[in-house]
C-alpha cells in the first residue's frame, strides 16, 4: 500500500476502535447486569481490554504514517519498531484469542462467557465490532504492510508477561468480589483452573506463532 492510503486505513481504524471502545465504556450505570459489571467494570474483560489495545496500536500506526509521509524519518523509526511489536506480540495473537475462544465458548455455552442478560444491555452490532471485526482487522493489518517481529524469545516473554498480569488481574478481582470474570471459572478446581490458564497461553502462543508465519509467506523474512 502507498503511504498516504495507509495513513488513511490506521486513521479509520484508530477512529472505529475508539468508538467502540467508547461505546462499550459508558453504557449505562443503570442498564448494567449487576452479576456482570461488579467490581473492575468492564476493565475486567480480554475483550475490553483487548479494544483499547487496537485503538493505540492504530493510533501508534497512524503517528508513524504521518512521520514517514512528512520525511521526518529519524523520528518515525522508533515509533515504527514500537508499531510493529505491539502488533507482532500483542495485537494480533490476543485479536485472534479473543474471536476464536468467544465464539468457541459461545457456540457450546454462551452462559460461560456471554449470559443472555447482556442481550438487552449491549446491541448485536457492538457484540459483533467487539468479538468478531477484531479478527479481519488483525488479518488485514497483515497484508497490507510488512512487520518485523522480534527475536523469538523476546516476543514470548513479553506476551508470556502480559499474559501473567491479566490472569494475576483476574485473581485479585476473584479474591476482593469472590465472583470469577468468567462463569466459566466456577467450574474448574484450582488444578484445574490452573490447567486451563495454562492451556490458554499455549493457544494465545500458537497464534503469535501462526502470525509471524503468515507475515513470513507474504512479505519474506523480515523478522529482527
Amino acid at each position: 500500500m502507498e503511504i498516504s492510503t495507509l495513513a488513511t486505513y490506521h486513521c479509520l481504524a484508530f477512529v472505529w476502535y475508539f468508538f467502540v471502545a467508547y461505546s462499550i465504556t459508558h453504557i449505562k450505570t443503570e442498564e448494567r447486569p449487576s452479576e456482570v459489571f461488579l467490581y473492575g467494570g468492564q476493565w475486567k474483560y480480554l475483550t475490553v481490554l483487548n479494544l483499547v489495545l487496537q485503538a493505540v496500536f492504530y493510533g501508534v500506526s497512524f503517528l508513524a504514517d504521518v512521520l514517514r509521509l512528512i520525511k521526518k524519518l529519524r523520528c518515525a523509526k522508533p515509533i515504527i519498531s514500537s508499531r510493529d511489536l505491539l502488533f507482532s506480540v500483542l495485537a494480533f495473537p490476543v485479536s485472534t484469542f479473543v474471536c476464536i475462544s468467544f465464539w468457541t465458548l459461545y457456540t457450546y455455552n454462551r452462559e460461560l462467557v456471554y449470559p443472555k442478560s447482556l442481550d438487552g444491555v449491549i446491541p448485536l452490532w457492538l457484540n459483533h465490532a467487539m468479538h468478531t471485526a477484531v479478527l479481519p482487522f488483525a488479518v488485514l493489518e497483515i497484508l497490507a504492510l510488512p512487520h518485523r517481529y522480534p527475536a523469538k524469545k523476546k516476543g514470548l516473554i513479553l506476551l508470556g508477561f502480559v499474559a501473567f498480569l491479566y490472569i494475576s488481574w483476574v485473581l485479585w478481582i476473584y479474591s476482593v468480589t469472590g465472583e470469577w470474570v468468567y462463569p466459566l471459572f466456577a467450574l474448574f478446581s484450582p488444578p484445574g483452573l490452573a490447567a486451563f490458564f495454562a492451556g490458554s497461553l499455549a493457544i494465545i502462543i500458537s497464534f503469535y506463532s501462526f502470525g509471524e508465519f503468515l507475515n513470513r509467506m507474504i512479505w519474506g523474512h523480515v523478522c529482527s
